[in-house]
């Protein structure tokens, strides 16, 4: 479990200051212009984003093995935005990096039989948290 918890919050460290570096550059280059511009910049954070996550999150759960990986990789992937944005809401990219690895671990908790409940239960738990901060 720790190396999918380490997994998820080096995934989300490295989400946040690829954004942030994305910005700045999207900046740069719309500075120049002085008006409306598009860049790749505007559209290339997120399916890098999900791309790199994605291959990554394989990878790893492949060494760990985790199965089934559909279904597990999927629900990572696509609700992870929820509780990062709220994290970030919230404080800093700290609070991004514990929140990446706390949801990645929740939900890789859901895989064995053991500890399904308990997976299920944490990742609700974050999920909702992070409604409840961004919605509030």
């Amino acid at each position: 479990m720790s190396a999918a918890a380490a997994t998820g919050a080096v995934l989300a460290c490295g989400a946040v200051y690829f954004f942030s570096w994305a910005k700045r550059h999207r900046d740069q280059a719309c500075d120049e212009t002085g008006g409306r511009c598009w860049a790749w910049w505007h559209f290339a954070p997120i399916p890098l984003t999900f791309a790199t996550a994605l291959i990554v999150l394989i990878i790893v759960y492949k060494r760990l093995d985790i199965r089934p990986r559909l279904a597990v990789v999927p629900p990572t992937l696509l609700l992870a935005p929820f509780p990062l944005v709220a994290a970030q809401a919230a404080a800093d990219w700290w609070t991004v990096t514990l929140a990446g690895g706390a949801w990645s671990c929740s939900l890789a908790l859901t895989a064995w039989s053991r500890y399904r409940i308990t997976g299920i239960t944490a990742s609700a738990t974050l999920l909702l948290a992070s409604l409840v901060v961004l919605y509030h």
